[in-house]
């Protein structure tokens, strides 16, 4: 793996594909003993633009019935977090009486996830679980229990596997941290 430039930032290896789907297999085993034999259809939404390579994955990986939604959410210019929540596109369905789990690229403050998770309830969801690729624990700071984690990482930007620097970086299969 070399280091990337994404435009005026440079970016070094930090997390590799393997370890990412290794990660993704341990989350699908939780998943799949929660919900295997389930009555009813779980609904996965696939959280836009970040989501889309590890729920892809991810469904790859279930063995119960789902239907899949998407909704696009942001929050982030450039490498910080605006502390305000935007919805750009709404859900692609309807989630009344139904149990959704909400699939992220990564978690860091939370206020993306509560402000999803207080949507879907207000939406009358059944349940909402929240499942993410990656959680960022020094700097979450909300009491909403995360459902499912794939890994833990320190506070640091990063790109790749769905990530992004300003739109780009979100096509690469290994993880990048900004090198400072």
């Amino acid at each position: 793996m070399k280091t990337i430039t994404l435009h005026d930032k440079k970016f070094r290896p930090y997390i590799q594909y393997d370890r990412i789907m290794e990660a993704i297999d341990q989350v699908a085993a939780r998943l799949n003993a929660d919900f295997r034999g389930c009555s009813d259809v779980p609904i996965l939404l696939c959280v836009l633009n970040g989501s889309v390579l590890f729920t892809s994955e991810l469904m790859k990986r279930l063995d119960f019935d789902l239907e899949l939604m998407t909704m696009k959410l942001s929050s982030y210019e450039g490498t910080a977090s605006t502390g305000t929540v935007h919805e750009d596109m709404a859900i692609t369905g309807d989630v009344r009486g139904r149990r959704v789990i909400v699939i992220e690229d990564i978690v860091d403050t939370g206020t993306t996830v509560v402000a999803l998770r207080d949507k879907l309830v207000e939406k009358e969801a059944a349940e909402v679980r929240i499942c993410t690729m990656l959680l960022k624990p020094e700097v979450y700071n909300k009491p909403l229990k995360l459902d499912y984690v794939g890994l833990e990482i320190p506070n640091r930007f990063i790109v790749g596997f769905g990530l992004d620097y300003d739109q780009l970086g979100r096509n690469y299969k290994d993880i990048y941290v900004i090198d400072s």
